[in-house]
């Protein structure tokens, strides 16, 4: 039985610049059995299984982030299907609806989704978003060291149970950058909503160049020639500048070229119980032993949570230009496969 909570109803997490926190990202695993070269390191050394935090701390975790204005959680990986347990997870997630949880969600990468899919529905997943990176069965086993089609079988499963489904693209300059235009019709034809990623300098190896970067206005260009009509749509607080191309909505990412940082709501957790405010945060704060003591006892107390929680999300860096102006951004930043992006 989880430990009851003591919170003032809803009150949002605040950092120095007066962003409320309403979005938590959580990393259920660094595991992954793509090798996406934007994400994982040649070599990758696992985190032990004893190392990361049982699925009771999560939940113990999210129904205080609950309690403290969080209303949306992703869960992430790695790859998170491939942790045991996580669809009973996602369904204990429910109980904190009644608390102000809104939306449940997932990123992939797509590969379990025949196996899946049925199973997410029905534990309450509201949405999905796969990773697919091409159209082209070369280049995407080249990107990833997978094959495509259990990929496309996962997405068409996934929105036959009737999944809400979203399809994330990284773009790579001279790697599949040639995948602007057929992944949009692509997406058209499949009436779903597609989100060209900047590639950011989150990779495990470190080559990150920011020659690399097919921008903003690079994907609009590209777009341009083939479609005559491109509109610009409200952004709200979406990472995503969101744009109506035939009759389908292509959002981009563009956190290096036009940075979405100045309203950023978004909090993180690894699977290892390192808390971080941000993608680009050099360092965060560990919490695994902290949540580990405060399951299953009664009597436990939140205080000392809530207050190194409150610090450091009030210390919370203005955003990437800012960590880079810096020079924070150093060898020692963690990747994306354990951040979950």
């Amino acid at each position: 039985m989880s430990t009851a909570i003591q919170l003032a109803d809803n009150t949002a997490f605040i950092d120095q610049y007066g962003r409320q926190k309403r979005k938590l990202r959580i990393s259920v695993t660094d595991r992954c059995n793509f090798k996406c070269s934007y994400c994982m390191p040649e070599h990758p050394k696992w985190a032990e299984k004893h190392t990361l935090l049982s699925f009771e701390a999560l939940y113990q975790f999210c129904q205080f982030m609950v309690q403290r204005g969080i209303e949306q959680i992703r869960i992430t990986g790695g790859e998170p299907l491939m942790r045991q347990g996580i669809v009973h997870f996602i369904a204990q997630l429910q109980q904190l609806k009644p608390l102000g949880l809104k939306r449940i969600s997932m990123t992939t990468n797509g590969h379990y989704l025949t196996k899946y899919a049925l199973d997410l529905k029905q534990a309450g997943l509201d949405d999905l978003n796969v990773s697919l990176d091409s159209l082209d069965e070369a280049q995407f086993q080249q990107l990833t060291q997978k094959h495509l089609q259990p990929v496309l079988a996962g997405i068409a499963q996934a929105q036959l149970v009737g999944l809400k489904v979203k399809v994330n693209c990284v773009l790579i300059k001279h790697c599949n950058d040639n995948q602007i235009v057929p992944l949009t019709h692509w997406a058209i034809k499949q009436e779903i909503e597609l989100r060209f990623i900047e590639f950011m300098p989150l990779d495990g190896d470190q080559k990150w160049s920011a020659t690399d970067v097919v921008t903003e206005q690079d994907i609009l260009n590209e777009l341009a020639t083939v479609f005559k009509q491109i509109d610009a749509l409200e952004q709200g607080n979406n990472p995503a500048r969101l744009y109506r191309v035939d009759h389908t909505t292509i959002g981009i990412i563009s956190t290096i070229s036009h940075s979405f940082c100045h309203q950023c709501d978004r909090l993180r957790l690894t699977a290892q119980g390192d808390f971080y405010t941000c993608l680009f945060a050099q360092e965060g704060l560990n919490i695994k032993l902290l949540l580990d003591h405060l399951i299953g006892d009664k009597d436990a107390t939140y205080q000392d949570l809530e207050q190194q929680l409150t610090d450091v999300i009030w210390s919370k860096a203005l955003g990437f230009s800012a960590i880079q102006a810096q020079k924070q951004q150093k060898s020692g930043r963690i990747s994306m496969h354990m951040m979950g992006g």
